[in-house]
């Protein structure tokens, strides 16, 4: 099979978070264990790969069935991933016409019907266990903790217009992560302090953000990287979704594309793919744990009630609080990632955001679409410049860490 079919199945997860209204950290947690599913399916009998057991945080001994003789590695290692997308997303059933899409091209290839169902068989037996790690990472404890209300103090996150959502996952620092030893490994600075005061340093932070000086070049990479499934549209009687991918399925895409380009074998695309998601989620745990700590206003607030209250930033602002930016610090990380495999040069088209209506745009590097990525956030007025360069920091950390543990 070609490896193209790991990409096919990262774009179909991703349409499905865009329907459910994935959000970020939640479709990070998706993807990592979609393709761990994957990815230890193909390790078993690819010596160039080994299991994630012993590398990643409390995961299990793969047992790998003895019986299936005759399953395809790969196509094993697809309808892994899709078994375990479509019992974690929450319309995850839909998958199975996908999967049956799939089987038709494969039988269209030469694949019996033996072949066939003993690959079917082979990966839900993998995803099965899989699953369950899944299951022990704490992610489904949080349902029954506190509901998270604003601190309600000067300086604090409070919901933000036009759809005042409650905040997005606040307990997500509590679940496991795979490389870091905690949610805190990389704790941040604290951000500015909240001040009122003309001549104080968090009133130039805030004073920046209004005064940003947008054209058409800056307003292109605000909405080419605002990777918000939140964001809403008045059409004059009520408020409808945008659908728009979140920053992880963002740099899933992208690794789908480096792949593409490189013409990596099945094995290595995985890999890569695997490596990229189970970033992002660590990333998103690092980075969420300091958003719920600090609890930072938004600039959309502050400038209302400081500067102007007739105020509205180019981007909707996401529902969670503001210090750090999830995107510099996810979007680092799997820059890092990927730049350790890739290479520091290595030039490509972006176009995941093509089927969403916004134009292709080239990078000379991982890093550079990164550190566009991150001042994105200044330019669409969402973020605080201490939030983004500080989030950069800790995605460096992240991105660095997993790669000496893996490596």
């Amino acid at each position: 099979m070609n490896p193209e079919w790991i990409g096919k199945v990262v774009e179909e997860m991703t349409e499905m978070m865009v329907h459910d209204v994935t959000n970020p950290p939640l479709a990070a947690r998706f993807f990592s264990y979609a393709c761990l599913s994957g990815y230890e399916v193909y390790s078993f009998q690819d010596s160039s790969l080994h299991s994630m057991h012993g590398t990643l945080n409390n995961y299990p001994k793969i047992k790998h069935p003895q019986e299936y003789k005759a399953y395809s590695p790969e196509l094993a290692s697809v309808l892994a991933m899709i078994h375990t997308a479509s019992k974690m997303q929450p319309s995850g059933s839909d998958l199975q016409q996908y999967q049956a899409s799939l089987l038709d091209s494969c039988r269209q290839i030469g694949f019996d019907e033996e072949r066939i169902a003993q690959s079917i068989a082979y990966a839900e037996d993998i995803s099965t266990q899989i699953l369950q790690y899944a299951k022990e990472d704490g992610y489904n404890q949080t349902t029954s903790y506190p509901r998270y209300t604003p601190v309600g103090s000067p300086g604090s996150w409070y919901p933000t217009p036009p759809g005042y959502f409650p905040p997005v996952e606040p307990h997500f620092n509590s679940l496991r992560p795979f490389f870091l030893d905690s949610a805190q490994q990389f704790k941040p600075l604290p951000p500015v302090a909240y001040s009122e005061e003309k001549d104080s340093e968090f009133f130039q932070i805030l004073e920046e953000v209004y005064h940003i000086n947008l054209n058409d070049t800056t307003r292109e990479i605000a909405a080419f990287w605002d990777c918000n499934p939140f964001a809403l549209q008045d059409n004059g009687h009520l408020m409808v979704g945008m659908k728009k991918i979140s920053p992880g399925a963002h740099w899933m895409g992208i690794t789908t594309i480096a792949c593409t380009k490189a013409e990596l074998n099945f094995g290595e695309t995985l890999k890569r793919h695997t490596m990229v998601a189970v970033t992002l989620m660590d990333g998103f745990i690092a980075c969420w744990d300091e958003k719920y700590r600090s609890n930072r206003i938004r600039p959309e607030t502050a400038i209302r009630k400081l500067i102007d209250p007739t105020w509205t930033p180019l981007l909707q602002t996401p529902p969670f609080p503001e210090y750090l930016s999830g995107h510099s610090t996810v979007s680092t990380a799997a820059s890092v990632v990927l730049t350790h495999y890739f290479g520091d040069n290595f030039q490509y088209e972006d176009t995941v955001e093509e089927r969403y209506g916004l134009a292709a745009r080239p990078y000379n590097s991982f890093i550079e679409a990164a550190e566009e990525a991150a001042i994105s956030r200044l330019y669409g007025g969402i973020h605080y410049m201490d939030a983004i360069t500080r989030g950069q920091t800790q995605g460096r950390a992240v991105g660095n860490w997993i790669i000496d543990k893996v490596e």
